[in-house]
């Protein structure tokens, strides 16, 4: 059994050919998805953030609006780019949707990919301090706000305050008990795996990953995986860890879904640069009749090894498209796969 859930980019674009065509599009459909894909009897309405873009962008207002609209289906993101992040702040709005949503957000957080503007972080107010990379900054503020959700006093009170407060130091309010072994972590590498064990966090690993040992992509996954599981036990967290996977997987069951991606060329893993130093290895799409997608998908270690997977939507084709994308999995290729 897999919680299966969608994960949506929300673009937007201003022209004919899109079904969001601004921001408010983007952000009302990713609601009424959510809705839709609860009444489908998925398990998951995922969004990326993204700054600087025509794409979904903050992400606490609208998972405290899906969690206002449904009452079962988990809410989260992968994922939160942390270099863009006050900490303190976050925790707060965090824990605000949280509570909202009865406890259903699954935060997803990492230090980022490469983004659309040079060092946007800087405009948002954060630079790395002296000696320290973006990357480990973003690493620090995870740190904080993991430490701070936890829900244990750390400010000093003020001895004449505006309003009475309870005894000893205080922590962030509002609080919401259960959400930090609700945060998941998302690796592009086995050794930022192994890192998200050890502060005990859960596993995001996406569509790409670095190319470490030139193997296809999934098998490269699944031993990230293993390599999770095995720090995390040698951690001795209490509680079970999660490890959700993304994929693009497409059932051809009529007319529009062979026009939209019946004509194959992403059947193959690609290798890329991510930047000057970094090899990355980008997964294979699926897009097949059911019977063809349930022998493809059954060789994938890498969902085999994970618990949820996250089915990428092409949300500028609307809510209606996605739904149908959605249905067809969960009918026609889950039961046959055995994650219904």
């Amino acid at each position: 059994m897999k919680k299966i859930g969608f994960l949506s980019f929300g673009h937007w674009a201003p022209s004919p050919s899109s079904g969001t065509r601004s921001a408010s599009d983007a952000l009302r459909q990713s609601i009424d998805l959510a809705v839709a894909a609860e009444e489908l009897g998925a398990d998951g309405a995922y969004v990326r953030v993204h700054h600087f873009a025509r794409q979904l962008a903050s992400p606490f207002p609208l998972l405290a609006a899906m969690g206002a609209k449904t009452s079962r289906i988990e809410l989260g993101t992968a994922v939160i780019d942390m270099r863009y992040e006050n900490p303190l702040y976050m925790a707060e709005d965090a824990s605000a949707a949280d509570l909202i949503s009865g406890g259903r957000l699954q935060l997803g957080l990492s230090r980022g990919s490469p983004e659309q503007v040079i060092d946007g972080w800087r405009h948002f107010g954060y630079a790395p301090a002296e000696g320290e990379t973006d990357m480990e900054m973003g690493r620090r503020h995870a740190q904080v706000f993991l430490e701070v959700i936890r829900g244990q006093g750390f400010a000093q009170p003020n001895p004449h305050p505006m309003f009475p407060n309870p005894p000893g130091l205080l922590r962030i309010e509002p609080y919401s008990e259960g959400l930090r072994e609700r945060i998941w972590w998302g690796s592009g590498s086995n050794a930022t795996a192994v890192w998200a064990a050890q502060q005990g966090m859960n596993l995001q690993s996406s569509t790409l990953k670095d190319d470490e040992t030139g193997e296809p992509f999934h098998i490269q996954q699944a031993k990230q995986i293993r390599a999770y599981h095995a720090a995390w036990t040698e951690a001795g967290h209490a509680h079970t860890p999660r490890v959700s996977v993304s994929r693009s997987i497409f059932p051809l069951l009529d007319d529009r879904d062979r026009t939209y991606f019946g004509r194959g060329g992403k059947e193959q893993d690609q290798v890329g640069f991510l930047d000057e130093k970094t090899r990355a290895i980008f997964g294979r799409g699926y897009a097949a009749e059911p019977d063809r997608l349930v022998e493809q998908l059954s060789t994938d270690e890498a969902i085999a090894e994970a618990d949820t997977l996250l089915l990428t939507i092409p949300n500028q084709l609307g809510v209606e498209y996605c739904c149908h994308v959605i249905e067809g999995i969960l009918k026609h290729v889950a039961p046959a796969l055995g994650w219904r």
